[in-house]
């Protein structure tokens, strides 16, 4: 069972606004609860002159009126409103009375106040005690003539009201302290913390920027860092690691830029002399004369290695184009014809393979350049059929929905090595390179897919699992 705990601030604002704001909450009540203490126990004190000051009259007055020839009515001037009297003898109470505006009256007293008063220490100093109908007192027993003990006692409820009347106060006024405490605390440490503000936004708008490759704009420099502040040191260091990236990014995209230009010139000037070798031997081997068996092997190898040079020649002029941000051609392009001519040249260049064909009825268009789409579907079919046994299903599915067309290529073959799943789109990246050699795979096929989606605003994604890996490109409608 999942117990959610109490959610405290995360933010440093938040914490800093609610630790002033907890101090002074601990400081106003410290003061409040001194100051309740301390006047409680100064008043208390007032209290306790006052029935040392009365020397237990009334009391006394109880015990003259309880002898024989007592009038039963004790002496009541002197004594302020409240004071309680009783005269205990054997542990009993055997009299006792309350002083009232009309002179004096006999209270109720329960059992239980009865035994309250019997268990008063007679020690000369004043206790509290709660006495049921009349309220709390602060009581003082004195040993009486008669072996009896006298006690005189003095209402609470002044010193409690005063004592509540000051709690009162003390929650409003501190109340209203930290209600405003809070909000001054929280404008001024969002004041204070504007600067990190500002770094929180450059960090952020540096961590969204594509850093993997393109031309890179860096934010602007964080203004007004003081380095004589925290803050401000941590902004001096972001902007000083700021200008370090920036520079390393220029200097890698100068240096990308002169690798594009090479790739591109150099492809450019080798289709020409490819071509020319790759046309003699093909003239050489139409030669209609005899011509020795070793002769005419070196001459097929000469055509096929120059028609591999040729499209790995066409492939890295491709990929120049693309990196350069060449425009493509856009126009209505029929996925499903292109889906068909491409599965049934797989099928001819690869018999023993099973294609499976998974098309809707209707044709699915999108705007695009027909050729590098063409390419496209080419590559990942070629991909399928290289890379997987004798035997193996290859299916080819094609879907559109109200916004993009998905275009599926699957297998039942060994699956993608994991080592290579990470790179599996990279330039010259090949899962099995003896193999890839062997069959004349320049290892560029999947490179030229990834871009040319990319180049139409689309996405490709590799999904391997135990029996079946499928690459599935989704490009807008």
């Amino acid at each position: 069972m999942n117990r959610r705990g109490p959610r405290w601030p995360r933010t440093l604002r938040s914490r800093l606004t609610a630790a002033l704001v907890l101090l002074l909450a601990v400081a106003c009540l410290a003061v409040g609860v001194a100051t309740v203490v301390a006047l409680e126990g100064f008043l208390k004190d007032r209290l306790d002159r006052q029935l040392h000051d009365a020397g237990g009259r009334f009391a006394a007055g109880l015990e003259r009126s309880t002898r024989p020839g007592g009038d039963g009515r004790p002496d009541t001037r002197g004594q302020a409103e409240g004071t309680l009297g009783a005269r205990l003898l054997n542990g009993r109470t055997t009299a006792a009375a309350v002083v009232s505006r009309d002179g004096q009256r006999e209270p109720v007293l329960t059992e239980g106040d009865r035994r309250a008063l019997a268990e008063v220490p007679v020690d000369g100093r004043p206790h509290d005690l709660r006495i049921r109908g009349l309220g709390r007192y602060r009581v003082l027993a004195m040993p009486g003539q008669d072996g009896d003990v006298l006690i005189t006692g003095l209402p609470l409820h002044e010193i409690e009201e005063t004592v509540h009347h000051l709690e009162a106060i003390e929650v409003l006024v501190f109340g209203a302290a930290l209600v405003i405490t809070g909000l001054v605390a929280a404008f001024w440490v969002r004041l204070s913390l504007r600067p990190l503000r500002e770094v929180v936004d450059t960090a952020t708008r540096v961590a969204e920027l594509p850093l993997a490759g393109g031309e890179v704009a860096m934010p602007a420099p964080i203004p007004d860092t003081d380095p004589r502040t925290e803050v401000g040191r941590v902004g001096v260091a972001l902007n000083r690691m700021l200008g370090h990236v920036g520079d390393a990014l220029a200097r890698r995209q100068a240096s990308e830029q002169r690798l594009r230009h090479f790739a591109a010139d150099a492809s450019h000037e080798l289709r020409t002399p490819v071509a020319s070798v790759r046309g003699h031997a093909e003239l050489a081997l139409r030669h209609p004369g005899p011509m020795p068996s070793q002769v005419r092997h070196s001459l097929e190898r000469i055509q096929a290695e120059s028609q591999r040079m040729s499209a790995l020649v066409d492939d890295l002029l491709l990929l120049a184009r693309l990196d350069a941000g060449r425009p493509l051609v856009h126009e209505t392009v029929d996925l499903t014809r292109l889906v068909l001519d491409a599965t049934s040249d797989a099928r001819a260049a690869g018999p023993e393979h099973h294609w499976v064909l998974d098309v809707p009825d209707e044709p699915v268009t999108v705007t695009g350049d027909e050729h590098r789409l063409q390419q496209v579907i080419a590559n990942l079919l070629t991909n399928a059929r290289v890379h997987t046994p004798p035997g193996t299903e290859v299916t080819v599915r094609l879907g559109a929905d109200a916004t993009h067309v998905e275009l599926g290529v699957s297998d039942d073959g060994p699956g993608v090595p994991i080592a290579a799943r990470a790179h599996i789109f990279g330039r010259f990246t090949r899962a099995d390179p003896g193999r890839s050699r062997a069959t004349g795979s320049t290892g560029l096929g999947l490179a030229i897919v990834k871009a040319v989606v990319g180049a139409h605003g689309g996405t490709v994604a590799l999904t391997d699992r135990r029996g079946c890996t499928e690459f599935l490109v989704r490009l807008p409608r």
